[in-house]
């Protein structure tokens, strides 16, 4: 009677005691090396069609101090082995294998901001994204037409094509499609402008206003300015007046532009020169934001033909050439 007794109650105590720690197992902090913290996860990559198993080897490869044989042993346990989805993962210090299978059956990939800002140049843009260790770099080599191909927008010009803004994507985004992105919110943003612009705004297309938006981007020192700066030139296209804008000009300069606008270069035609030629520049001088945008194309109304920095960011209004010349003397050449 007494051997019937352990026979069933020593092997229930055995599972007892391995439920027990089981449990304390999933629900305790993995161990993970020494160099992982909150600020500087561990991270690893579950590829598409990975079955449980190559995901446990993964996370183990990745440095968690836990048998592959154990993890998957947990993940088909607990009955959603099939749900862990593919992507990029971050385990941070505390994480537990329950911490860890709920991320991986969410799908709650590691995610990092891209952020494109107001006034930059697409160069500038593109280059700062190929320099995030984050995404990854899928555009080495490429032209700005190429460029443009890979993203969807064959033929189109690169320049003012992408929104700013900051971009929240999953960690290893390719930088093509953070750009397509924000090449598609610019469509969006641009669409929706144009719909509301002023029925007489002097523009003839949604592209248009998006190259006047990219000026009056570069040329607004405060945004309490910005209406005011489109209405000038709105003025100034209405009756054909040149826009005379110096980003315009050093933009089509390019990298022959040292950071020292000179009478030459203002005397130098290029497409871009709005001193030696009327309207607006072929393309965008830059990425402008929706405030400028809503600018061009609901531009102050305004008897200003003129402005000038004053100095601080701010501009100063002149309806007169009289009254611009004395502006000049007063807050450019300090007379």
């Amino acid at each position: 009677m007494r051997l019937f007794k352990n026979l069933v109650v020593v092997p229930l105590l055995l599972l007892g005691l391995a439920y027990m720690a089981a449990h304390w197992w999933v629900h305790h902090p993995l161990s993970l090396p020494a160099t992982a913290s909150d600020s500087a996860p561990l991270e690893f990559e579950i590829p598409a069609g990975t079955s449980a198993r190559g995901a446990a080897n993964r996370i183990e490869a990745a440095g968690v101090r836990a048998p592959a044989a154990l993890l998957y042993a947990w993940f088909r346990l607990s009955g959603e082995s099939r749900g862990i989805k593919a992507g990029v993962y971050e385990i941070a210090p505390g994480t537990t294998p329950r911490g860890l299978l709920n991320k991986l059956v969410r799908g709650e990939q590691a995610m990092v901001n891209a952020q494109i800002i107001e006034g930059w140049t697409a160069r500038q843009a593109i280059d700062a994204l190929r320099r995030s260790p984050d995404l990854t770099q899928d555009l080495e080599g490429l032209s700005p037409e190429q460029t443009m191909e890979r993203i969807g927008y064959p033929g189109q010009h690169v320049e003012g094509r992408f929104f700013p803004d900051t971009y929240r994507v999953t960690k290893r985004t390719p930088v093509s499609t953070v750009l397509r992105q924000a090449a598609r919110a610019m469509d969006e943003r641009l669409a929706q402008a144009w719909a509301q612009r002023d029925p007489g705004v002097p523009l003839q297309s949604p592209e248009e206003a998006l190259i006047l938006a990219s000026i009056v981007e570069k040329e607004t020192g405060q945004p309490a300015d910005r209406g005011r700066i489109a209405g000038v030139f709105a003025n100034r296209l209405r009756i054909g007046m040149r826009l005379q804008t110096d980003p315009s000009v050093i933009y089509g300069l390019g990298d022959a532009f040292n950071g020292n606008l000179r009478r030459t270069h203002l005397d130098t035609d290029t497409p871009y020169n709005t001193y030696t030629r009327a309207g607006l520049p072929p393309t965008p001088i830059a990425l402008p934001g929706m405030a400028s945008i809503m600018a061009a194309v609901q531009p102050a109304r305004t008897n200003a033909m003129y402005f000038v920095s004053r100095g601080d960011g701010s501009s100063h209004f002149s309806a007169t050439l009289n009254e611009h010349n004395a502006a000049v003397r007063r807050f450019i050449l300090r007379r």
